[in-house]
Order: structure tokens, then C-alpha cells, then sequence
């Protein structure tokens, strides 16, 4: 095992090679692996094409552009997956926008000959697939007992979780917004973190891709909690877009904003990483959803109540 080079070029991935205790292993990670705050220390192998920074309309117009011309959003160093000479190198199927793809880290791979990496590919759409991933790392890395013991531990949490939403009598109607301008509800594994927090989802199905929503659409649903988790966004970037919905005429007659249920999450650290936070972001939905039930342990740093 000593011999083990891991590069992983998705957030996600790199949390659960930590979770699984093989962070000594990793050598390279992608621009955007931030946690555990360790891994920042190591050389990244992937960049973004579009600036972070830009409004969230203007975002999307550049990832579609790029996306149309079967083109993609980001770039592999691979001279430096070279230099790096890694045995394993991890990557994604399920978002070509999200991180970087198989097709990105194949086309660099091809120009390396001496490590011959093996490539382990996640396609996460739903939380059965986040554990499924979670057992394909363990297995190419010679760990399977550990990714069982891990996978166990973080669906213990969970369903600690969704017996304790089941025995209350309040079943809050939730819309949860990926992304802003325009609007686009979550989907994927969100759908059943709602429903475990004891939510009725509005929006979007499980094990799907999160689809496009108009703002009729929000109106016409009216919920009880809207959340508000744009993917890549932290809380401090998703306030900057916020006006673009406390601005619309309808707003403060929705039922969230009149009763003061708005949330703004940290979408990128959390309900964006199909990892093993994703046991964080149940949490976080918990205590949004059934404060008299959950004690309070995010606030202010997973997520605020925005005040409208």
C-alpha cells in the first residue's frame, strides 16, 4: 500500500479518500478540494475556465456557451499529473459542469505513459450512489472493510435522524434552489435529505439531475421553507445574488418570507458534495426544519435565516 499515489479531481472524492483514512496517500487534488483544510496544501491538478465571481445569469450563459461547443468548463495539468506520477486517479461522470469529467482526465492520461494510472469514475445521483462510490474508492484502494465500517456509520446517523422527524406532526412544504439566475431546483440525492428531515419536497425528483424552474412555478407552490444552496457557492458569494429574488414583486407575499422561513446554506462545503457530509447537510436541514426537535449546531456557519 505504501506504494498508493491518489489524485483526486473532485471535492467530494478527496473527502471521502479522508474519511477513509488514506489522506497520506493523496498527492495532487482538484483546484476546488478544500476539506479537510489539509489537502489546500496540495498541488492542484485541474483549473476553471469561468470566473466564480460574475453574476449568477452571466455564469450561467458562459457554462452553456462553453458546454454547447462540446467543450469543457475545466482544464487537467498534465504535466503535473506527470510529474505527480499517481497509481489511482479519481474523477466523475455525473456533472460535465460540476467537476471535472472522465473525458477531461482520460485526454490526460493519454499523455501520460510511466504511471499508467487506474482511473476510478463516481456517477453519485442519489445517496445509494454516494455509498456505492464510497465502496468503489474503498475497493481499488484495498480497503473494502473500511468503506463498509464508514458507510455504515454515516447511514446510522441518518436514520437516527429520520426516526426522530418521523414523531413530529409537522411536515413543512420545502422549495430548495440550486441556482439563482435562473432558477433551478435541486435534485439528485436532495429530494431524500428533504424528506429524511422530515420536509415535503416541492421541487425536482430523486435520482435525477435538478431541473429548470420559473418563478410562476415558486409563486404557485407558496412553501413553508424556502432553501436557498447554489452549487459551488458559499453563503458569503450566495448573499451577493440574493436581490435578483427579494427584488421579484411577489416576494414578500410568499409564505417562507412572511413567516420568516428563508435559509441560505453553504451549498458548496455541503448539499453540493455527494460525499460523506452529505450526514452534515441532514443535519443542517434538521435543525432548519424541526428547531424544537434538533439542537442547533450550523447556524452561522452552514447556514443563516435570511432576513427579509
Amino acid at each position: 500500500m505504501e506504494n498508493i499515489r491518489i489524485v483526486s479531481l473532485i471535492a467530494s472524492a478527496t473527502e471521502i479518500v479522508c474519511v477513509l483514512g488514506m489522506e497520506k496517500y493523496l498527492v495532487g487534488v482538484s483546484h476546488e478540494c478544500d476539506y479537510p483544510p489539509s489537502v489546500k496544501n496540495l498541488p492542484a491538478c485541474s483549473s476553471s475556465k469561468i470566473e466564480m465571481d460574475e453574476r449568477s445569469y452571466a455564469i450561467d450563459e458562459k457554462v452553456k456557451a462553453i458546454v454547447q461547443e462540446s467543450l469543457s468548463v475545466y482544464k487537467v495539468d498534465a504535466d503535473l499529473l506527470e510529474a505527480l506520477q499517481p497509481t489511482h486517479i479519481i474523477t466523475q461522470t455525473q456533472c460535465d459542469v460540476c467537476a471535472v469529467s472522465l473525458k477531461d482526465v482520460e485526454d490526460a492520461v493519454c499523455r501520460i505513459t510511466s504511471s499508467q494510472p487506474k482511473i476510478i469514475t463516481l456517477e453519485p445521483n442519489s445517496l445509494a450512489d454516494v455509498w456505492n462510490d464510497i465502496k468503489r474508492v474503498g475497493n481499488a484502494l484495498g480497503i473494502p472493510e473500511k468503506a463498509d465500517s464508514v458507510i455504515t456509520g454515516l447511514n446510522d446517523r441518518m436514520q437516527n435522524i429520520a426516526v426522530r422527524t418521523q414523531q413530529t406532526d409537522h411536515s413543512p412544504t420545502v422549495a430548495s434552489i440550486e441556482w439563482i439566475d435562473p432558477l433551478m431546483s435541486t435534485g439528485n440525492w436532495m429530494p431524500e435529505l428533504i424528506e429524511m428531515a422530515g420536509g415535503v419536497n416541492l421541487f425536482g425528483e430523486a435520482d435525477k439531475h435538478s431541473p429548470w424552474m420559473t418563478w410562476e412555478q415558486l409563486v404557485s407552490k407558496d412553501p413553508d421553507i424556502i432553501l436557498i444552496i447554489p452549487c459551488g457557492f458559499d453563503i458569503e458569494r450566495t448573499m451577493q445574488d440574493i436581490p435578483f429574488l427579494t427584488g421579484k414583486n411577489e416576494w414578500q407575499n410568499l409564505k417562507a418570507v412572511e413567516s420568516n422561513n428563508v435559509y441560505v446554506a453553504d451549498g458548496n462545503q455541503y448539499f453540493n458534495r455527494p460525499g460523506p457530509r452529505l450526514v452534515d447537510s441532514l443535519e443542517i436541514l434538521a435543525e432548519i426544519l424541526h428547531p424544537d426537535v434538533f439542537q442547533i449546531r450550523y447556524e452561522g456557519s452552514g447556514w443563516i435565516r435570511l432576513q427579509v
